[in-house]
């Protein structure tokens, strides 16, 4: 694909999710995430391969049925009401539906059948798109109706993602999967303390940004996309696997690492507001995702393949790929649980 059709195509995602958050009309919301899906599919479809356009014919159909479904909510509570501001989304029916439609864009459960499959499709670099920058207009949508929406609605979404993302992925080899299903556990995650304290969910999305884009970039740099690829990195790069092994721990929410920072401030809040059960769900569903993240670091850190001599050389070699923004993602992943503190205040 030409450069500057690639320029505009990211502008384009880049456009979508401004205009999405700074909307506080639901029509110019529903542009915004329609502007964000027509630019992403071109990506999505440019290695012309028969996996890449089934993955993207299955996003845009789920994707249109999400802003059907949204258009839909809108107008009726704007018909029932008047009114066309996010935030006076007010009457049940519209609200659920309207949550239910963000659930779909973003892959909750119930509704995350489509993400394991589009994912296992894409490249890794579209694949970080779809995995990060793609959640932010959605989720800034339901952090704006979160007050609105039942509290029972949000828990059962949060606690079905939170199983449903440690489950799936405990039998699988391809580290796309793999990383889908964290997708899928992180957000419910988010969606089980966001109607509570938004701020803590906000700092779980940035810090699940940062570990998955880390992951997703480690993954591209060793041109792996399942786990018996993957246990050749040592050779390639002993430093790279040095690194990804705590940032896979960490994506599961291991202390004294970074992910173990929003698990703990999620379980605190909710602890707070009365919800002893589901915090304790939440707490065990977390084991199941460690699981199959320490099944990636055994396979990645601990075995040996067959013909680890003629693999002992590429670490010797100039490395082709810019490491900085790698770098930048590791340090985040791994070193702010120390400044807590500051961290939560600063999204406060």
């Amino acid at each position: 694909m030409h450069p500057l059709v690639i320029t505009c195509l990211l502008s384009a995602l880049g456009l979508g999710t401004v205009l999405t958050f700074s909307s506080s009309h639901w029509l110019l919301a529903w542009m915004g995430l329609e502007v964000n899906t027509l630019a992403i599919l071109p990506l999505m479809a440019q290695k012309h391969h028969p996996r890449a356009v089934e993955a993207t014919t299955k996003y845009f159909l789920v994707q249109a049925t999400a802003a059907a479904m949204i258009m839909f909510a809108s107008l009726t509570n704007a018909w029932l009401t008047g009114e066309w501001a996010i935030s006076q989304l007010s009457q049940p029916i519209p609200v659920t539906i309207a949550m239910l439609a963000l659930a779909l864009k973003v892959g909750l459960a119930p509704t995350h059948f489509w993400l394991p499959e589009v994912l296992q499709g894409l490249d890794l670099t579209t694949g970080l798109i779809l995995s990060t920058w793609q959640k932010l207009a959605p989720f800034a949508l339901i952090v704006q109706i979160a007050p609105s929406v039942d509290s029972r609605l949000l828990i059962a979404l949060g606690l079905a993602s939170t199983f449903v993302g440690g489950w799936g992925g405990l039998n699988q080899t391809q580290l796309r999967k793999i990383l889908a299903y964290s997708s899928i556990a992180h957000l419910g995650w988010m969606v089980l303390i966001v109607q509570f304290a938004p701020s803590i969910a906000l700092l779980n999305l940035f810090l699940y940004i940062a570990m998955t884009s880390m992951a997703f970039s480690a993954l591209k740099a060793y041109n792996c996309t399942s786990l018996n690829d993957l246990a050749t990195s040592w050779a390639k790069s002993p430093t790279l696997a040095t690194m990804l092994t705590p940032v896979l721990l960490s994506l599961g929410g291991l202390p004294p690492l970074s992910g173990f920072m929003p698990k703990w401030l999620v379980l605190n809040e909710m602890v707070k507001q009365g919800l002893q059960l589901p915090a304790t769900v939440a707490a065990l569903s977390a084991l199941l995702s460690l699981f199959y993240y320490l099944r990636v670091c055994y396979a990645m850190a601990l075995t040996s393949p067959p013909n680890v001599t003629v693999k002992t050389t590429p670490w010797r070699l100039y490395p082709s790929h810019k490491h900085l923004f790698l770098a930048l993602s590791s340090v985040v992943a791994l070193g702010i649980l120390p400044i807590t503190p500051a961290v939560l205040a600063w999204f406060t």
